[in-house]
């Protein structure tokens, strides 16, 4: 069972609004902890994300399409990926320097010194699309049948499926939860080497903002992280949680409040929050110490999301498969395999490194993927894979 651990390192931290002190010292910081997510600076706000949130609009916009097979494309969907071509309805996006696919599989930990896979995990994002615009639209009027693609029932719903019974816009946004969102969350902007890069903790340590900014380096960096969970445009900066299970985001958040809602696991959401509100507090005061423990927090939850997802997504597959109703169960299969994926991102704080390494991420994959698929896959496949994904937590499959 998931054990929240917070409370302990909140133990005599200061609740206030939080702003920069000249007086507070490096030395012997006393954190103020602001009630919302509020910082300022001479009055401004040192808070800014909109790149973040610009990625996320895109994300929304390519997975509103995946399955508009009139007016999607193959082309259009690329072109959204890599954001090439003038392709989002949202003008504003066209004009952006940014993209998904920049981003994917683009962590400073994990893929600077490997850029092979990197371009592998972009690839496999690239033929989602393809797939989904060229063999399963081809047969969009079809029954779906081992080995062939096309359509089945979920109930009144219609759902699209390749020759294993794989939704492609299912693989392609639960695999973005974690080739993109958590891999620069927990990989990138909350790594030292980018937090710490090159004269950061110096200037940050002086006050030294960035030109024409209200923030420091290290403040923007960790706003960065924040604005992958908390950055759709339907969840308040200050107080995200006020929105959880309403807000319109599709993607990590939405799986937080998911979680969040199991008895098991219930409170992951606000220590979540608290952490990103403590170790931006941290790097207010210059406590580099307190900052460090509220990203291994960080990372354990996060990585921990997309776990229980991962299992939680098979076990309902396994349910719906004895129940004889391959549409549902496709369908959770289908996100059970984009989570899986995602596990490839995690990041264990006391290994430094994947709680599922990609070679295990792999081998579940092909289990899954064998043969026929879905069509053909056993419950002892899934139980297995259940039980070796919980292993590396601390939870159990019976806790989800």
């Amino acid at each position: 069972m998931k054990k929240l651990f917070f409370s302990a390192i909140l133990g005599g931290l200061t609740l206030a609004s939080c702003t920069s002190d000249d007086d507070v010292t490096p030395d012997n910081p006393e954190l103020e902890i602001p009630v919302t997510y509020n910082f300022e600076r001479d009055g401004n706000s040192t808070i800014s994300y909109s790149g973040q949130t610009t990625r996320l609009q895109m994300t929304s916009e390519i997975l509103s399409n995946f399955t508009d097979f009139e007016n999607g494309s193959e082309d259009l969907l690329l072109n959204m990926f890599a954001n090439e071509n003038a392709p989002f309805e949202n003008a504003s996006l066209n004009e952006s320097s940014k993209s998904v696919k920049s981003k994917v599989a683009a962590s400073k930990l994990y893929f600077s010194a490997n850029t092979v896979e990197s371009a592998e995990i972009k690839s496999d994002f690239d033929s989602y699309i393809t797939e989904q615009f060229t063999a399963v639209k081809a047969n969009k009027e079809q029954l779906a049948e081992a080995g062939k693609p096309g359509q089945i029932a979920q109930g009144t719903k219609v759902r699209y499926v390749n020759g294993k019974g794989l939704e492609m816009n299912q693989a392609f946004a639960k695999g973005l939860i974690g080739g993109l969102l958590a891999d620069q969350i927990l990989n990138n902007y909350l790594a030292q080497e980018v937090l710490d890069e090159a004269d950061n903790r110096a200037n940050n340590d002086a006050g030294i903002v960035e030109e024409g900014k209200s923030y420091t380096t290290m403040e923007h960096k960790w706003d960065e992280a924040y604005g992958y969970l908390y950055g759709d445009p339907s969840i308040p900066t200050e107080d995200p949680n006020t929105v959880l299970n309403e807000s319109d985001d599709a993607l990590l958040f939405n799986y937080m409040g998911s979680v969040n809602d199991d008895s098991d696991f219930e409170g992951i959401a606000e220590e979540t929050f608290e952490a990103f509100k403590t170790g931006r507090a941290a790097i207010v005061a210059g406590d580099y110490e307190t900052r460090d423990e509220q990203v291994k927090i960080i990372r354990e939850n996060i990585s921990t999301i997309i776990a229980v997802r991962a299992i939680y997504y098979l076990q309902a597959g396994k349910k719906q498969l004895a129940d004889g109703e391959n549409g549902a169960a496709f369908h959770s299969l289908s996100e059970g395999y984009g989570f899986i994926y995602s596990l490839r991102f995690t990041h264990n704080p006391e290994i430094e490194a994947p709680y599922v390494s990609a070679d295990n991420v792999d081998n579940y994959l092909n289990q899954l993927m064998d043969g026929n698929g879905f069509w053909e896959v056993t419950p002892e496949t899934l139980d297995t894979i259940s039980d070796e994904i919980a292993a590396g937590f601390d939870f159990t499959v019976a806790d989800i």
